[in-house]
């Protein structure tokens, strides 16, 4: 079972596509997606779909969105002309991959790609070639990773009261491994690469101080001085008037060290250092 929640919502068994178009039944399979081969409560899936307060049928319902999925999922298994389970038992029904279990439902992954599980799989080793300071593999990896997203996650779906945490808790992420690979390439001294992209990120995200300050060193890296000193004062004046805070402190030395044409606080590292030798 193939599965993609990093962007649209895409569940495929040997290649054949069993997500449903209907809007709740995406729900049912979004969440069984996002909980593979792990029981999901009849009572979360309820909760996702109708709130607190479902309707009588709720239950009803949803068993029959269940026999939806059943039924895409014993289409897929016809069209790929899967006939066993190890070549030699019976065939094998949707029953066996999308079980009925006590109390709930479990979506069986049959060692398929999760895109989910490859970006953190790629995002944990950035963050490690991070630490090390093998800032070219690091950047590799987390593009990589980053590479994996196509949209929002789970562009497509209606979000209730349970995958609307797991869509952000997955954007967070996102955003994290975005932030590293930026670094990445600021160590490596593609200041200029980033300006572009980083002017769209701290449009998208006015008040990320870290984002920010990685926009700010990039425009003084190229000579803009004054552009990166704006980039603060519109950043102080959204986190006064949206929050009522000021920058962080790590963030006002960074302006003030701009201001005073000082130091570069983040020194690049020439991208022919000898970690590159270590990429392979």
């Amino acid at each position: 079972m193939d599965i993609d929640v990093l962007g649209t919502l895409a569940v495929r068994h040997n290649g054949v596509s069993i997500t449903p178009t209907a809007p709740k039944p995406r729900q049912v399979l979004a969440l069984l997606a996002l909980h593979v081969d792990q029981v999901v409560p009849v009572g979360v899936l309820t909760e996702e779909l109708w709130g607190a307060e479902p309707p009588r049928s709720a239950r009803a319902t949803l068993q029959t969105y269940i026999l939806q999925l059943r039924e895409l999922i014993t289409a897929a298994l016809d069209g790929t002309g899967e006939d066993t389970r190890d070549g030699t038992g019976p065939r094998r029904t949707a029953k066996d991959l999308l079980l009925t279990v006590p109390g709930g439902y479990l979506l069986k992954g049959d060692d398929g790609i999760s895109d989910v599980r490859e970006f953190g799989r790629l995002a944990g080793t950035g963050y490690r070639a991070m630490d090390a300071e093998d800032h070219p593999r690091a950047a590799r990896l987390l593009r990589e990773a980053l590479d994996l997203w196509t949209g929002p996650a789970l562009a497509d779906v209606h979000c209730g009261p349970h995958l609307q945490p797991h869509a952000k808790q997955l954007e967070e992420s996102r955003l994290c491994a975005m932030d590293q690979r930026v670094e990445a390439d600021l160590r490596l001294g593609r200041h200029r690469e980033l300006l572009a992209e980083l002017t769209v990120l701290v449009s998208q995200y006015p008040t990320h101080e870290s984002l920010c300050g990685q926009y700010m060193l990039a425009l003084y890296r190229s000579g803009r001085r004054g552009e990166a000193l704006g980039a603060y004062q519109r950043l102080r004046a959204t986190l006064v008037r949206t929050m009522g805070l000021e920058p962080s402190s790590a963030l006002a030395k960074l302006q003030r060290s701009i201001l005073m044409s000082g130091p570069d606080p983040l020194p690049a590292r020439p991208a022919t250092s000898p970690s590159v030798a270590r990429v392979g």
